[in-house]
């Protein structure tokens, strides 16, 4: 794994004077505290005070500071990272825990969870989650985890008004260039940027003493699987805890084809959910809820499902029958489709299918929402994917809003809210084998664990989330092989929703009792 060839012995980068104008460099040129090197300065960052007063909370004073901080390789700036810190006014640093948020992709900001779920100010979304009318609005976030943590919310390189530093005059300054990576656009490089930009925030804000926390969402889950082992290794950051958000710990399940078991049976209990709610599901109690129906397909996924997806032609045709019939009915699909497709059903597949007859199409990143299918005639659907590209204006409107409007960040960036380019230049790590794939996440977690008996574990998911399903976390905690003491630092926990499960207000809230039962806190409010 490369190794991160950072300069250690210069300060983290702080946000310039407000009144600075935007991307461009300051007019002083004496090195100071906020200088990563004489010639090179980040754009000039913001800062505001901000009341959080949600209805039934008490008012808390923050002081909300959002800035770029320049990560260097070979002595040379290479990246300029930007966030937005939410400190309590006059709170106790050695007391007070501080968290680093971010989402994943690879090439999303932390916007999701920033404007969404976490932060002190959420865009409004309707009550079942669907999309909001333009433009978006935002009140204060009752559900927000202010009242017992700072927050530091990451836009990695690419993402947000994060972006590589240009190499000057042809050098390279450390950086690899190919297909478009300027050498953060890989998993141990990811990594590694993330360490470095903790460690100088700690160190810049004078943090050392504070309880360290990280929460992250889909990739950010695999992101900070690996940091629970690399963070402390690499950079001394010592963790008190962590909360993967809908994570991806595991690639592999993630990719499914003719010869592959994981994904399948992973996402059959989540199918069934969605056929539940769509009145599609058949062959299960009038009165059943989603629990138990999930608990049911889990079973069976397990067991008949398993055995046939394993064994192929080798099962016997009457069991395999059974097998599909049993698929078909909990799936809600015609059973002369499933058959079709030898009971291997993606997952692309099936949110066209289950209400085609309907022409609409649920969501792959949340099988409780619809919309109408414009071509139904037409393979595949024929647009972006409706619950997560179709609330990319709501969130990036909301996080303009909050930086540009509120704390007064001023620049003529764009803010990146999901980065497709980051996403496709995404490559394995140079050392790596050509047939090596890229490790998972929950072997460091594991590791985490192991090492430190203080580390506290929140897995979390939406039960209509088809894209990383909570049948993967449930299976894989069910395999980390924890000893009584780790296994009791792990809580694994559902909320009705999808993949962004915190845009209903009543997951929302049961979200945050559970964290701050996380962090200790008996009265969130």
């Amino acid at each position: 794994m490369p190794t991160d060839d950072r300069s250690t012995d210069t300060p983290a980068a702080q946000p310039a004077d407000a009144g600075t104008p935007a991307d461009t460099p300051s007019a002083d040129p004496t090195p100071s505290a906020d200088t990563v090197t004489p010639e090179h300065r980040p754009p000039a960052g913001a800062s505001a005070a901000m009341t959080w007063a949600p209805d039934g909370h008490d008012p808390l004073t923050v002081t909300a500071t959002a800035g770029w901080t320049v990560l260097r390789r070979e002595e040379s700036p290479a990246a300029e990272v930007f966030a937005v810190a939410y400190t309590l006014d006059g709170a106790d640093p050695g007391e007070r825990p501080v968290t680093f948020v971010f989402n994943g992709g690879p090439g999303a900001s932390s916007a999701f969870l920033h404007v969404g779920a976490i932060g002190p100010r959420r865009i409004v979304v309707p009550e079942d989650g669907s999309l909001p009318a333009m433009p978006v609005r935002l009140t204060d976030n009752d559900a927000s985890w202010l009242p017992w943590t700072d927050l530091v919310f990451v836009d990695p390189v690419g993402t947000g008004f994060s972006r590589p530093v240009p190499a000057k005059d042809g050098e390279e300054n450390g950086k690899d260039t190919k297909a478009g990576d300027p050498g953060y656009y890989s998993f141990a490089s990811d990594l590694a940027a993330l360490r470095e930009f903790t460690s100088r925030w700690l160190s810049a804000n004078g943090r050392w003493a504070s309880p360290v926390w990280l929460a992250g969402e889909s990739y950010g889950g695999y992101r900070i699987g690996r940091l629970a082992r690399s963070l402390p290794v690499d950079e001394g950051v010592g963790l008190s805890g962590v909360v993967l958000i809908s994570p991806a710990m595991e690639l592999a399940p993630l990719t499914m084809t003719d010869y592959s078991v994981e994904g399948f049976v992973d996402v059959v209990p989540t199918m069934a959910a969605a056929a539940l709610h769509h009145g599609r599901i058949r062959g299960v109690d009038d009165a059943a809820g989603v629990e138990e129906v999930m608990a049911a397909a889990t079973s069976f996924a397990a067991t008949d499902y398993v055995t046939f997806l394993a064994q192929g032609a080798a099962m016997a045709p009457e069991r395999r029958a059974a097998v599909l019939s049993r698929l078909a009915d909990l799936t809600g699909l015609d059973p002369a489709l499933v058959e079709r497709l030898h009971g291997r059903i993606p997952i692309d597949r099936f949110v066209r299918e289950l209400l085609r007859d309907d022409q609409q199409v649920i969501g792959l990143y949340d099988a409780t929402q619809t919309v109408v299918d414009p071509f139904p005639d037409r393979e595949p659907f024929g647009g972006a994917e409706h619950t997560l590209h179709g609330m990319t204006a709501a969130f990036t409107m909301g996080a303009n809003q909050v930086i540009r409007g509120e704390i007064g960040v001023t620049t003529e960036r764009q803010y990146h809210l999901l980065s497709m380019a980051v996403n496709k230049a995404w490559r394995a790590d140079e050392d790596a084998h050509a047939l090596e794939s890229p490790g998972g996440a929950t072997d460091d977690l594991r590791y985490g664990l192991a090492v430190n008996p203080h580390l506290q574990v929140l897995v979390v998911h939406g039960r209509h989330d088809l894209v990383t399903a909570l049948h993967t976390s449930q299976r894989l905690v069910n395999q980390m092989r924890l000893d009584p003491t780790a296994a009791g630092r792990v809580r694994l926990r559902a909320y009705d929703g999808g993949h962004m499960f915190y845009t209903l207000g009543h997951s929302r809230s049961a979200f945050t009792a559970d964290v701050a039962e996380l962090y200790g806190v008996t009265s969130p409010g």
